[in-house]
Formats: C-alpha cells, sequence, structure tokens
C-alpha cells in the first residue's frame, strides 16, 4: 500500500483503563482489520514521539499501528498526587517515594487492549517503552504475538548505561519557557542521536513544540523514570519469553549502550539482534524504512502460523 494512502485517524481517548483505572490517549493510523501493532513510547517521551512517516511506513506494509500516551505523559492521566521521587533516597534502595512500576504500565498497556478489543496484539517498545514491552511478554505472555525491543535494555545495571558525561553537559529540561523547552530537546536530540544521521533541527522543534503544549509536566518524566529503577533485573524473567522478538540498537547510542540490547537478545530465546552503525538513541528517519521492513517481516512470519 502506498503510504499517501493510509487513513490517519484522529486522536481517541478511553477512560478507566486497567487495574488503575486511567485515561489513555491514542491514536491509529491504516486498516483496523490488519494485525494491531502497540507502539510504546520511552520515559518523559508522548506518542507523537513515535514519528507519524514511521506509523505511515508499518501500515503501508499491511499493519495496523496504534500509539499512545504511556501514564504520565501527554494527555493520558498524570499522578499528581504523588510524592515527589526522592532520587537519593532511592538510589540507595528506600523506595517509599515510588508510585509506581514498569509492572502498573504493563497493566496499563494490556487494559488499553482490553479496551479496544484485543485478545492479543503485537509490540513495539522503545528505550523504557521496550522495558515497558518486554514486561509485558512477560507478565501477560498470551497477550503478545510478538515483541520488537528498540534501544533498550534488561535492567541489568551492569549493561546498557547511559554516558553520564553527555547527560551532565545537558541538565535538566527547562519547564518554565515553551522556547528554552524546544531549544533544549534540540541540545539533546544533537548529543543521543545519531552521529551518521544529521538532526532534522525543524522537524524536532515542530514536535517539540506539540510535546510542550500537550504536556510540560515537570515530574513526570521523573515518575516514570524511578519507577525503571525500582524494577530492577528482568533478566531471568526474560528467559521465559517464547514469542518472536527482534532487538534492534545503535551502535552510537548515549543513552543505552548497545550491550543492553544485546544483553535483551541474548536473555531471550531465540531473540534477532539488529544493530546499526551510526545510529544513536532515536530512530532516524534515513532507518524508518528498514525498521518497518524487518517488523512486518516478523509479524508476517508469526500471522502466517495462527
Amino acid at each position: 500500500m502506498d503510504k499517501n494512502n493510509v487513513r490517519v485517524h484522529g486522536k481517541e481517548s478511553v477512560q478507566n483503563v486497567g487495574p488503575s483505572n486511567i485515561k489513555m490517549v491514542y491514536q491509529r493510523f491504516g486498516d483496523p482489520t490488519l494485525p494491531p501493532v502497540f507502539l510504546i513510547m520511552g520515559a518523559g517521551a508522548q506518542m507523537i514521539n513515535w514519528p507519524e512517516g514511521f506509523c505511515l511506513e508499518l501500515a503501508s506494509r499491511g499493519l495496523h499501528p496504534i500509539r499512545f500516551d504511556n501514564r504520565d505523559a501527554g494527555l493520558s492521566t498524570h499522578f499528581f498526587d504523588a510524592p515527589v521521587p526522592d532520587f537519593t533516597a532511592i538510589q540507595s534502595g528506600d523506595y517509599s517515594t515510588v508510585s509506581y512500576t514498569l509492572s502498573d504500565m504493563a497493566a496499563d498497556t494490556a487494559g488499553l487492549m482490553d479496551a479496544l478489543g484485543y485478545d492479543s496484539v503485537h509490540l513495539i517498545g522503545a528505550s523504557m517503552g521496550g522495558m515497558i514491552a518486554q514486561t509485558i511478554a512477560i507478565e501477560f505472555p498470551h497477550r503478545v504475538r510478538s515483541l520488537t525491543s528498540i534501544m533498550s535494555t534488561t535492567g541489568n545495571n551492569s549493561v546498557g548505561q547511559p554516558d553520564y558525561s553527555v547527560l551532565a553537559n545537558l541538565g535538566s529540561p527547562p519547564y518554565h519557557d515553551r522556547q528554552a523547552y524546544i531549544d533544549w530537546q534540540i541540545k539533546s536530540r544533537k548529543a543521543i542521536g545519531s552521529p551518521k544521521y544529521p538532526l532534522d533541527e525543524e522537524a524536532t522543534a515542530q514536535i517539540a513544540g506539540l510535546a510542550w503544549d500537550r504536556d510540560h509536566d515537570p515530574l513526570g518524566m521523573l515518575r516514570q523514570a524511578v519507577a525503571v529503577m525500582k524494577s530492577g533485573d528482568r533478566t531471568e524473567q526474560l528467559r521465559s519469553i517464547e514469542i518472536p522478538t527482534l532487538v534492534i540498537h545503535g551502535e552510537n547510542d548515549k543513552m543505552i549502550d548497545v550491550s543492553g540490547g544485546r544483553a535483551t537478545a541474548e536473555a531471550i530465546p531465540n531473540a534477532e539482534l539488529v544493530t546499526f552503525e551510526g545510529m544513536g538513541h532515536d530512530l532516524p528517519k534515513q532507518l524508518w524504512s528498514e525498521f518497518a521492513k524487518r517488523i512486518a517481516n516478523l509479524i508476517y512470519r508469526v500471522e502466517s502460523v495462527k
């Protein structure tokens, strides 16, 4: 199917999702009768951080992508009444200020499947979204047809660690001013993005501005980040995953080192690992077609034996 002929559905929302009874906002692409593919984004990111062009690539290959805002991101429920995470205490093992874990976010996603009438879906997760997708495959194995984990890791602290010197130079996102936030996003994407593929600053600024307009909760990303910390190491549980799995990672990822992707693929039986030279912690436009082709091939193999 030609990407230009793919239907882009409007933003939709559903209430009382999952055990936490949250609101979730989502958007569909293409034909709802085709195999459903849930796209799960990373910490501090919104569904719009899944590039529309990438979603159209998937849809043009006979899939039905659905992107959505996680809890504490975008237009889905924010936990404003939760305690402010005490990062220092959390690092020392005191999780009393952590409001939820990746398991809760996995249950949100399973709840969205229920709300949309799906017994099972294909999962694509990026960064923290990959961790959530892994958790769903562990805790709700019957709900997952295939798993694609992109630029993610296992939770084992000996792998997938960031380049802290890069993060220190970035500082925290400025949530006080829209233009400052946009400028910081461009600076951040340049620092952790793909050295082989120049950043499209205009497109980045447009998405960053839209993200600000949808949500600039200064603590949302922090609540998500500490959920990751509390959730711990999934390595042994990943060995129980029996569904077809694709692991994609950039060899120049400064946010989650490529060792995290390699460890994920090693832990999941028969997982396929694909790494890209010159790719960092982003989804370069130049690789959308290649990503979509590999993901679609994985899904076709699964659907053909149903």
